[in-house]
């Protein structure tokens, strides 16, 4: 699993990142245009969910299909059958894509 510091390790007290893959990409139920995408390790085991407003079309912010995220923003998942389901997700993201591609 990749795991990098924010510049290449040049100071000791740079933030740890982890690449995660986009796995999942939903609606909210619970409010009118919101997306949540969540991206997750190659082994499932962690998460980041970020939500985004569809009401802001000035939005330029790419969706791309992974991101280097910092350690401390990650989550764990404790549900076996949701880690099996990210970790096959985000290998077939990492097999299909490059991470800056926008998806």
């Amino acid at each position: 699993m990749e795991e990098r510091t924010a510049n290449d390790g040049e100071s000791a007290n740079e933030e740890q990142t982890k690449r995660v893959w986009l796995v999942e990409r939903t609606f909210s139920d619970d409010e009118q245009n919101l997306v949540i995408l969540v991206y997750a390790t190659p082994d499932g085991e962690q998460y980041l969910r970020k939500e985004r407003a569809l009401t802001s079309f000035d939005d330029d912010r790419p969706t791309t299909a992974a991101l280097d995220a910092p350690l401390r923003n990650l989550g764990a998942v404790n549900d076996p059958e949701t880690r099996e389901r990210y970790a096959e997700e985000a290998s077939r993201m990492a097999a299909d894509h490059e991470p800056d591609d926008e998806v």
